[in-house]
């Protein structure tokens, strides 16, 4: 059990926590949320020790062991597996006294010992840590090279899996998710879901938190608010107790109103796509959602380009990368006003590759980029918080931009960013990562694009600026593509998907939901495969050496009969890619409203209704092709096999 009782913690002379109660019954989940320089992380500093209350008392049942992530890691010459290991440090302490007895012969302690290490499931440390690894996304050539082969970010991964591994009652995480791509991150919440002990989790993402934690502590006017159930709930919650607050209806009231234009807006666009269905039923929740952070300090719209061109932007058989080594190859899209992308694709796949392609900041090594004539790209992306002028002001920044603009302007510009009285005075130099984000957020806005480029922007905002970033965005007419692991974001924010992933770009036909189906079944596929060859080595060991030539030469000869048929196949997958990206590219031309109510349209919207048809036929063909090509393959496989 953790107990506060009349805690008062302060920073500085600024109070942070005042007279606060608060009991956390074992094998709690909770999620610790508030704005940010609230107390998040001092608490954290309580717990551990390192911090020592103005006044009250701070209680942790007897026996405690806790499990704390730092937050930096050193570029160490170390094995990743080793130090995972590490992070168990009474098994390692029993594996020297160990080698130690063996050193010296002394028999019966070594057996003593083998005891104990047993007794800490020691025999089974190397392979769970291997696992938690390769769940956060590394691959098995990866697990012995040294920690300063890889960047901060890998590094935190790192970190995270010796958190896990560390035997604990109690695990702190702060923000764990921050340098997670989105298939680490489903796999992190599965994990931490069976976690046993006691959770106290910071986050700034909604989903994870839904996900993870059976209750929420709310840092509120500096007291510790307990709410019982997940994040969504504490919104609910929450909001039945600000509505009862008559000083907040009207500010709650315009928030949905709000809301509800966005729905109605969209439901008369939104077409029978799953992606476009699952954003509908998004936006319909944001307007409770919406009342919950009435009294955000945040509250911004992103206006969009008076003027704009069709198509915005194309990349035309397109192979991206660095130094001429490609990393996506054939890359052919075709970007149309009002469209809402969200990439897909774990770390390393090319998703901010392709983002910076669009953006022309990264030359093609081949193929075409074609601008349209009124393209206006607002791009976010983290390195651009290192661009903003450390030695100037938010107004100046905006001043630079628009010289004529009045200072009332400004300013009531930079208050929907957070940016209130003295504040837009500050010397960024001394802003916070969230602070800079919100600056970088701003700077877009004020520009007016009509297509929004976005790469991970809400790594350093808080709940209440993710929450208005999402409704600015429903509100935002451009179009949209954003690389997150925001789920609610996505949700609330796009309306198709594609796909970055084996050295290509195409569409994903379906939502989150479905994207996490298909991320198992492959991680299922590759364990499975795994398995097979490592027996198939196992096999070729064993086997006497003249048997092992016949084996490669049978397994060889396998492969090459089955080659033209996995062609056929894979040429088949190919060319639906690109019937499905023809079939979205049509129907986000027919969400054009104007051509149901322009009599003048009306052979433009038959030529696109034919179109659309021939192209779903089309689709439809390919897909039966390719299921008669994997059938063929696989019982072409089955008797080659029962030949042999």
């Amino acid at each position: 059990m953790i107990a506060f009782r009349q805690l008062a913690l302060q920073r500085g002379t600024q109070p942070l926590i005042e007279n606060a109660d608060l009991t956390l019954h074992d094998a709690t989940k909770a999620g610790i949320v508030g704005a940010n320089g609230s107390g998040k992380s001092s608490l954290f500093k309580l717990l551990l020790g390192e911090l020592v209350p103005e006044r009250g008392t701070v209680e942790l049942s007897g026996g405690q062991r806790i499990a704390h992530m730092a937050q930096e890691v050193e570029a160490l010459d170390q094995g990743l597996v080793e130090y995972v290991l590490d992070g168990h440090a009474e098994l390692r302490a029993t594996e020297r006294a160990l080698a130690a007895a063996q050193a010296e012969g002394a028999a019966h302690r070594e057996a003593e010992l083998h005891g104990e290490i047993e007794a800490l499931d020691g025999y089974t440390a190397r392979p769970r840590a291997e696992q938690l690894l390769v769940g956060l996304g590394f691959t098995q050539d990866d697990l012995y090279r040294p920690l300063s082969d890889f960047s901060g970010g890998w590094r935190m991964r790192v970190n995270l899996a010796r958190t896990l591994f560390m035997p604990s009652d109690l695990m702190l995480l702060d923000e764990p998710t921050n340098h997670l791509d989105l298939d680490a991150l489903l796999w992190l919440e599965q994990w931490l879901t069976r976690y046993p002990g006691t959770l106290l989790l910071i986050s700034h993402d909604r989903d994870f938190l839904d996900a993870v934690c059976d209750h929420i502590v709310h840092f509120e006017q500096r007291q510790l608010l307990l709410y019982r159930g997940n994040y969504s709930r504490f919104e609910h919650t929450r909001a039945e107790r600000q509505a009862r607050a008559q000083a907040e209806a009207a500010k709650q009231q315009a928030r949905r109103e709000e809301i509800e234009r966005f729905v109605a807006r969209f439901r008369a666009q939104a077409n029978k796509a799953r992606q476009a269905q699952s954003r509908l039923k998004m936006l319909e929740r944001m307007e409770t959602i919406a009342v919950a952070h009435a009294d955000s300090p945040f509250h911004f719209t992103l206006p969009s380009a008076d003027k704009t061109s069709s198509p915005l932007l194309v990349l035309d058989d397109a192979t991206l990368g660095y130094a001429q080594t490609p990393l996506l190859e054939h890359v052919s899209v075709s970007i149309l006003p009002g469209q809402r992308i969200g990439l897909l694709g774990a770390n390393g796949a090319g998703k901010s590759t392709l983002i910076k392609a669009l953006t022309g900041q990264q030359p093609l090594l081949d193929g075409k980029r074609v601008p349209g004539d009124n393209l206006a790209i607002g791009y976010f992306a983290q390195h651009q918080l290192e661009h903003l002028d450390v030695g100037a002001t938010p107004f100046v920044h905006i001043q630079r931009l628009s010289p004529t603009a009045s200072e009332q302007e400004v300013r009531n510009f930079l208050g929907g960013f957070g940016f209130h009285g003295d504040d837009v005075f500050a010397g960024v130099g001394n802003f916070s990562g969230g602070e800079k984000a919100r600056l970088a957020l701003a700077l877009i806005a004020w520009q007016k694009p009509n297509l929004l480029l976005l790469d991970e922007p809400t790594n350093h905002l808080d709940l209440e600026m993710r929450e208005s970033l999402t409704q600015a965005l429903a509100g935002f007419e451009g179009a949209v593509i954003i690389v997150s692991h925001d789920r609610h974001l996505l949700r609330a924010s796009v309306d198709e998907f594609w796909h970055v992933v084996d050295g290509g770009v195409t569409t994903f036909d379906g939502d989150l939901d479905d994207y996490y189906a298909w991320l198992k079944t492959r991680l299922e596929n590759a364990r499975r495969d795994a398995r097979q060859e490592k027996a198939e080595r196992q096999a070729e060991a064993e086997a006497p050496k003249s048997d092992r030539k016949a084996t490669r030469r049978a397994a060889a000869e396998l492969r090459e009969k089955l080659r033209p048929l996995k062609r056929e196949r894979d040429k088949i997958e190919r060319e639906m890619s690109e019937a499905q990206a023809a079939l979205s590219t049509l129907e986000a031309s027919l969400a054009d409203e104007g051509l149901y109510q322009d009599d003048a349209r009306k052979a433009e919207l038959s030529d696109l209704l034919s179109r659309q048809g021939e192209a779903q036929n089309r689709l439809d063909t390919l897909e039966q092709r390719w299921l008669e090509a994997e059938e063929a393959l696989e019982q072409r496989e089955a008797e080659l096999l029962d030949d042999a």
